[in-house]
């Protein structure tokens, strides 16, 4: 019976472990770089789904940012707390989001510490 239960357990854990390493291989990362005032990808277009940003650092000499929201709502409150980047990118760094799972519709993007424009995400 304890044999029973312990290969139970383990087909349990195993089965858990793969799922997670399943989700982690699936997350398609979006590699955006901001300069001087600007991203260097000015618009994205994106399946309906889950993602990960990466945001580099390039030649700006201060800490930057960045913000993903509903188009038209730039406004804090409205901000996609998961696309926040996990710490402030220095010059020459780059930090990821969260995973943000995001939906059919118009979003945008902007950097309110460099600061850029904002830029036109649309998800399909």
């Amino acid at each position: 019976m304890k044999s029973k239960l312990f290969a139970i357990a383990i087909l349990f854990v195993s089965f858990i472990s793969f799922g997670s390493a399943q989700e982690a291989i699936t997350t398609p990362t979006i590699k955006l770089e901001q300069t001087p005032g600007k991203f260097t990808v000015q618009s994205l277009t994106l399946e309906a789904g889950t993602y990960q940003f990466e945001i580099v650092n390039v030649g700006v000499d201060h800490e930057i940012g960045f913000v993903v929201a509903p188009k038209g709502k730039a406004a804090q409150k409205h901000h996609i707390k998961e696309a926040y980047v996990l710490k402030t990118i220095k010059d020459g760094e780059s930090s990821l989001t969260q995973k943000v799972n995001l939906k059919k519709g118009e979003y945008i993007y902007f950097c309110p510490l460099n600061p850029t424009k904002q830029y036109s995400l649309t998800v399909k």
